[in-house]
């Protein structure tokens, strides 16, 4: 894929104006207000695996509407803690997989919960474990359009609520320190880090990778790729819902969310990407409420700076902790 995109100068002061809802913070008040009312403590169960170095447990709490979410919780083998965490997303169409998929985190020295992702898991990876009960009008097969004309009955309204619940489900166990919590994920999995850290206070952290989810009217124009060709085939056919479906998706813009966020963020982005356009991830990065370092990748498409990426993100990571550590 070539360069498509604004120049890299360009991108780098690239801050466009974002559709904002003028109930945006009530909507989303409301909506973790409602599935915190009915959330019940998460359940652990230890799993035997031959990973003698980290335990691992099946995990299952509470997400939107108290529906139940699966997780894989792994942490370093006997630690007693409290352990700095980091809970991770998953990107689209996978599952939360297989423990010993992820055990980077773990490995050095984090509690580190990945959650499953409603209805998705089939798409790619080793599986999921968590079904989406909540049914919505008529969509273009995939996530993107399910529940699209009504925000209180789109998807991601759910997901992101239960991406909101894990992070609160960590803070409980024994194992983690509740102030010292990261979130993570690539693509919908950066999406989602970059929904929570806008909606949960005192994250030590955000680390969203090629992120997905972002200044949706531009991605939807940009990008010939699903997941945004899904909005494009539905309007295809519903040719007089796209006001309805942007405002719908205004709600759920990663854009919004940035401006929103308490804590710092490290965001990659390629700049050959066609999945999730450089300028729309550098939409967010550059809105963002407390400042986001952009690490590029100027020939990779959508997978990234994958090997490469992680240690960037666990140096930084280090660094906010050490930083955190001296203000306590």
């Amino acid at each position: 894929m070539p360069f498509f995109d604004l120049p890299a100068a360009e991108l780098r002061a690239f801050r466009p104006e974002v559709a904002e809802p003028v109930d945006f913070d009530g909507f989303w008040a409301d909506t973790l207000a409602a599935s915190r009312a009915v959330a019940t403590a998460p359940r652990l169960t230890r799993v035997d695996s031959p990973l003698s170095a980290v335990d691992v447990h099946d995990v299952e709490f509470s997400g939107f509407a108290g529906d139940p979410v699966k997780g894989w919780l792994l942490a370093p083998a006997g630690a007693e803690g409290p352990l700095p965490a980091v809970v991770e997303y998953v990107g689209y169409g996978g599952g939360r997989g297989l423990p010993h998929e992820r055990l980077q985190w773990a490995a050095s020295g984090y509690a580190h919960l990945v959650m499953d992702t409603r209805g998705q898991g089939s798409a790619w990876g080793t599986g999921g474990g968590t079904p989406d009960p909540h049914g919505t009008g008529p969509s273009f097969p995939g996530f993107m359009t399910r529940g699209i004309h009504d925000p209180a009955q789109y998807y991601y309204r759910r997901v992101f609520t239960d991406a909101v619940l894990a992070v609160d489900a960590m803070r409980t166990l024994e194992v983690v320190d509740a102030d010292r919590v990261a979130v993570t994920g690539g693509s919908q999995g950066g999406g989602i880090a970059l929904a929570a850290a806008g909606l949960v206070d005192g994250l030590v952290g955000a680390m969203p990778d090629v992120p997905f989810l972002c200044c949706f009217e531009r991605s939807v124009g940009l990008t010939d790729r699903d997941p945004y060709q899904e909005v494009v085939r539905y309007l295809s056919v519903h040719r007089d819902a796209a006001a309805a479906v942007f405002s719908t998706l205004s709600y759920f813009d990663g854009v919004n969310f940035a401006k929103r966020a308490t804590a710092p963020a490290l965001v990659s982005v390629a700049l050959m990407d066609p999945v999730c356009a450089p300028s729309t991830v550098y939409a967010a990065a550059n809105h963002h409420a407390v400042g986001a370092e952009v690490v590029e990748y100027a020939f990779n498409e959508h997978e990234g700076g994958q090997g490469l990426h992680w240690p960037r993100q666990a140096a930084w990571l280090a660094d906010r902790l050490a930083a955190a550590d001296a203000t306590r």
